[in-house]
């Protein structure tokens, strides 16, 4: 399985346009310790043709320019190698991107029912779409199943959809019924090579249930959104804790690298999703070293793995 990290940061990117905390500040005088990210968005695929998207960043036109897989056919007026879109919630940075995709062949989009709702009754992307290109929404799977192309083919690769904790959107109005379903990880696995990818960019919280299904892998992308509980206080910039944010931070007792750097059999285990606030897109701080000397990696635009 090819995974290229399309974009790392969490909604705003770095520098965020409105932002002048102490990173931004130092990536728009071009320091070398920081460098500027795009919002968050992953492309897989099994044989290098065929790809599938991991969220829809607002960022994606650029992202795709920067990596030429993703690029139209040589021999083709217009063609995409994209076959479908798997949203793990309906935040806006992860589903404005589809937007952008209105001008090709019908989305394949896969959704939860709870997210599907949220993006169609409430910002109108489902209709948007259908005036466009169309769209045909897919519940992803609770248990390992083929993940199809387009075409129907089968891609190569087996996926799931593992439910976590998490709300609606600030954005959703009422009437959205059950509570369930609003945000997803994904397990994806190459049928080939067997190689596992775990895909988490929200998570509230580490239950037992989760820390048993995360061992399992040979590539973790996992929640790096905030250092600290209290980050957004300490920078100036918010007043919303973190969990109440949905994210678990990484530091602290219940954080999640003291948990994570036990997982070591894990051979790629990568933060992203990552805030601009978040003293671990500085190399060289104490923060940055931490998240090193336990094993794990900070994930960069562009980054490439392959399992």
């Amino acid at each position: 399985m090819k995974i290229i990290l399309l974009g790392t940061a969490a909604g705003g990117g770095l520098p965020q346009w409105n932002c002048n905390c102490a990173n931004c500040r130092e990536v728009r005088r071009g320091s070398s310790r920081l460098v500027q990210r795009t919002q968050s968005s992953v492309a897989i695929s099994a044989d290098g043709v065929r790809w599938f998207l991991l969220n829809a960043s607002p960022d994606l036109r650029d992202q795709m320019e920067k990596f030429p897989p993703l690029h139209p056919q040589k021999n083709a007026r217009r063609s995409t190698p994209i076959e479908g879109v798997l949203l793990t919630n309906a935040d806006l940075d992860h589903a404005l991107g589809l937007f952008l995709l209105r001008e090709g062949e019908k989305l394949h989009v896969h959704a939860t029912p709870s997210v599907r709702r949220t993006l169609t009754r409430d910002i109108s992307i489902g209709p948007v779409l259908e005036t466009f290109c169309g769209v045909r929404w897919i519940v992803p799977p609770r248990r390992p199943s083929p993940l199809l192309c387009r075409d129907g083919v089968p891609s190569g690769l087996r996926y799931q959809a593992i439910e976590l904790k998490g709300k609606p959107p600030r954005f959703a109005k009422g009437g959205h019924g059950s509570k369930s379903g609003h945000c997803v990880g994904y397990r994806i696995i190459d049928e080939k090579t067997g190689g596992c990818l775990m895909f988490f960019p929200d998570v509230a919280a580490i239950d037992g249930r989760l820390a048993g299904l995360l061992g399992g892998c040979d590539a973790l992308l996992f929640d790096g959104t905030f250092w600290s509980e209290d980050e957004m206080q300490k920078a100036g910039v918010g007043g919303v804790p973190a969990a109440k944010m949905g994210h678990v931070p990484i530091s602290g007792p219940g954080g999640s690298l003291k948990q994570l750097a036990e997982l070591s059999s894990i051979r790629h285990r990568i933060y992203f999703h990552l805030n601009n606030t978040n003293p671990i897109l500085r190399q060289g701080s104490p923060q940055h070293a931490a998240v090193r000397a336990a094993g794990l990696q900070v994930g960069h635009d562009g980054m490439k793995i392959v399992i």
